[in-house]
């Protein structure tokens, strides 16, 4: 955390127990910022993905999230202090440090080749708000595996985000979308359920590991995956299935997701970060990604929709609460 920041909150209020609140304040904020960030993100990938194959697009996606933080790497590993002293400065990490970088590596390429496939077959507008249940899976797993518990507003939140997602099933059968038969629909679970096990990985690691190492590498180690998987899945095959088409968008979506995630992994640096909360506000993004919906791709059955999104938003609202 900024020291300026803590010195100006004791400044401000001298009492001691004002002073966790002025240390949440930091992290919920990042957690927002985040949250904004990948609605953009979810809107350039949908944009990026229509009528285009999705292997490629996720191979670019890794290649210029990598060239982003590429001089970080540099930096770090033949010591040229090029960030010394800035957000960016990272330390070489040990082959443990890797090694736990390559499974994040894997769990997330997991969730996103899920997520992806489902993007493309189905509307933003229902994609974004299934995504927004995803703090949920994280919650069960953060009282399982960390200990963290929820106060009444915080349970308050998790219960309207269920009821959220009963109302979305209903609200979808108006566009042929049937949760329980639909293969995108499950895509997208189960791009939710791997990326609810990236996130509480995520909280194990950032308390062991620097931020910008794990993201640098993560997306080189993500990169090299998709090489592998796009030469021997896709390329055999590109003159017999869908063929890819560049788009401008597709350069966005590298620049929004590390830029989201630069935001995500800081926060989770406060030792105050509860992973459960911080999952659910980046969940946020739906209503970023929900008008994109309607203004750029003109989706239907947007009130239905509409409904369902107001009761993830107070299911953020009670949850913020709660983690103040």
């Amino acid at each position: 955390m900024d020291d300026r920041f803590a010195d100006s909150c004791r400044i401000v209020i001298f009492a001691p127990q004002y002073i966790d609140f002025c240390l949440i304040k930091m992290w919920l904020t990042l957690a927002f910022v985040s949250a904004a960030l990948l609605g953009f993100y979810d809107a350039a990938k949908k944009k990026s993905l229509t009528d285009n194959a999705v292997l490629p697009v996720l191979l670019l996606n890794t290649l210029f999230s990598t060239l982003i933080f590429l001089p970080a790497v540099l930096s770090s590993e033949l010591h040229l202090g090029w960030f010394d002293g800035t957000v960016l400065a990272a330390e070489p990490g040990t082959p443990y440090a890797h090694g736990l970088v390559v499974l994040k590596s894997i769990i997330v390429l997991t969730s996103w080749v899920f997520g992806y496939y489902g993007m493309k077959h189905l509307p933003i507008t229902l994609v974004g708000p299934i995504n927004a249940t995803r703090p949920v899976l994280v919650l069960v797993g953060a009282m399982l595996v960390f200990g963290e518990r929820l106060n009444g507003y915080q349970w308050a939140g998790v219960g309207v985000a269920l009821v959220s997602l009963f109302l979305l099933s209903r609200s979808s059968r108006r566009e042929g979308v049937d949760f329980v038969h639909n293969r995108w629909i499950l895509f997208v679970a189960l791009s939710a359920l791997t990326g609810a096990v990236s996130g509480l990985y995520d909280k194990f690691i950032m308390a062991r590991l620097d931020a910008v190492f794990v993201q640098s590498w993560y997306n080189l180690y993500q990169f090299l995956m998709m090489a592998v998987v796009v030469a021997v899945v896709w390329w055999p095959h590109r003159h017999t299935t869908t063929p890819f088409r560049w788009n401008w968008a597709i350069p966005l979506i590298s620049v929004f997701l590390s830029l989201a995630d630069f935001a995500y992994l800081y926060a989770l640096r406060d030792p105050e970060a509860m992973i459960s909360v911080v999952s659910m506000i980046r969940r946020g993004s739906v209503v970023v990604s929900f008008v994109c919906g309607a203004a750029l791709f003109h989706e239907h059955n947007l009130r239905a929709k509409a409904v369902d999104l107001a009761f993830i938003l107070v299911g953020m609202v009670f949850l913020w609460i709660g983690s103040r």
